[in-house]
């Protein structure tokens, strides 16, 4: 079977790979037919050359957090490895104690791996199940697609995943959604949700406030949900003129910021915030959104912040009782309200995407320089 995998830093190639087999009573096999490019996939993809040498130098001098070597290793994305972890998939086979899914059905596969029962799962941390990321080498992670520090998932651009805990971990995408516009639940499209519905369902017609950029995808989903989900106001702010259409697109009062990100937007913001969403991965993008918050507010940061030390405006977090989260998205909890509310309003999630290609052109299409790459192919008569 073939696997899509990352030879090195901005290089891929298809990969043969024994087919997996049911190894528990509670295992399924899914057979992926879409798969969607995290926003964090970029990164190694594009990151070769000087830039990859100056990423090892800086992780050896300190200048990246000492804790970015648990998921990525400390050479950073030595490959090969299977790469990709959000994917739309169809049920082929399920072990004797699976008892809520079926062949055939179609389900988001989750990027992280979890058993629903430990104490983590049992508080909505699934990207951090004590069943499983003590087992992976990093032990920060266990999941699809980063590679061996987080396990020997493997990645999702492949043939046939052997899924553990199925009845927990697979969640059916509902009738009449088409998959290709959920495409990136399995982590993109979730976090978003996770950033916006949760204090927007506390603060009705709240205020929201979204930097876009690094984290590309998730931005532009939580601007559109955030107008969805009945925001008073979602001001959207970004360099790029791809993104910001897209934004204007859902609602979104659209704001063009410089390239180079060093000037602060707050002297630009009248506004208030009782929502920020943080998703240009950057320390100025940050401090910027925990500096906009009304009274209460909150901040989700859902970029990666590589660097040691990042400033944050403790002080003026204190002043207005701000709360910034900030982490892994744990999307297992949050799968079933969001795909119930999509199935409900016909949020077209799809509008982020800008190339869907075929499954077998992935060596070309994945490493596009562009916003959300999908891949689709026909799922099987079943």
């Amino acid at each position: 079977m073939r696997e899509l995998n990352l030879i090195k830093p901005g290089h891929l190639g298809w990969v043969e790979k024994p087919d997996p087999v049911l190894a528990d009573p509670g295992d399924a096999l899914v057979r992926p037919f879409v798969a969607s490019r995290c926003d964090g996939d970029a990164l190694p993809l594009h990151l070769h050359g000087l830039k990859h040498r100056a990423m090892q130098a800086a992780m050896r001098s300190g200048a990246i957090d000492p804790s970015v070597a648990d998921i990525i290793g400390k050479e950073p994305f030595a490959g090969p490895f299977g790469i990709g972890h959000e994917a739309i998939a169809q049920v082929t086979a399920v072990g004797e104690a699976v008892t809520d899914m079926r062949v055939g059905d179609i389900v988001v596969v989750p990027w992280a791996v979890s058993c629903g029962t430990c104490y983590e799962c049992r508080l909505g941390l699934t990207a951090k199940c004590s069943t499983f990321v003590p087992t992976s080498p990093g032990k920060t992670l266990s999941c699809f697609g980063f590679g061996p520090m987080s396990g020997a998932w493997g990645g999702v651009i492949f043939d046939t995943l052997r899924i553990p805990f199925a009845d927990h971990m697979l969640v059916r995408v509902p009738d009449g959604v088409d998959p290709l516009r959920v495409a990136s639940a399995g982590d993109n499209l979730t976090d978003a949700w996770r950033g916006v519905a949760p204090t927007l369902a506390q603060r009705p017609g709240g205020r929201v406030l979204v930097i876009g950029g690094g984290a590309q995808s998730i931005g532009l989903y939580s601007a559109g949900l955030a107008v969805l989900l009945g925001a008073e106001r979602v001001d959207y702010f970004d360099d790029r003129d791809s993104r910001l259409e897209i934004a204007e697109s859902f609602g979104a009062t659209v704001h063009r910021i410089d390239r180079s990100r060093r000037k602060s937007v707050v002297p630009r913001i009248a506004e208030r915030y009782d929502v920020a969403v943080e998703a240009s991965s950057t320390g100025q993008g940050l401090r910027d959104a925990l500096r906009a918050l009304r009274p209460g507010g909150i901040c989700t940061g859902n970029g990666y912040y590589l660097g040691a030390n990042t400033l944050l405006p403790v002080m003026d977090m204190y002043a207005t009782s701000a709360t910034l989260q900030v982490g892994v998205s744990h999307v297992r909890p949050h799968l079933p309200e969001m795909l119930d509310f999509i199935a409900r309003t016909g949020f077209e999630a799809e509008r982020v995407t800008s190339l869907l290609a075929d499954w077998d052109d992935a060596i070309e299409a994945y490493p596009a320089h562009t916003t959300k790459v999908v891949l689709h192919r026909d799922p099987l008569d079943l």
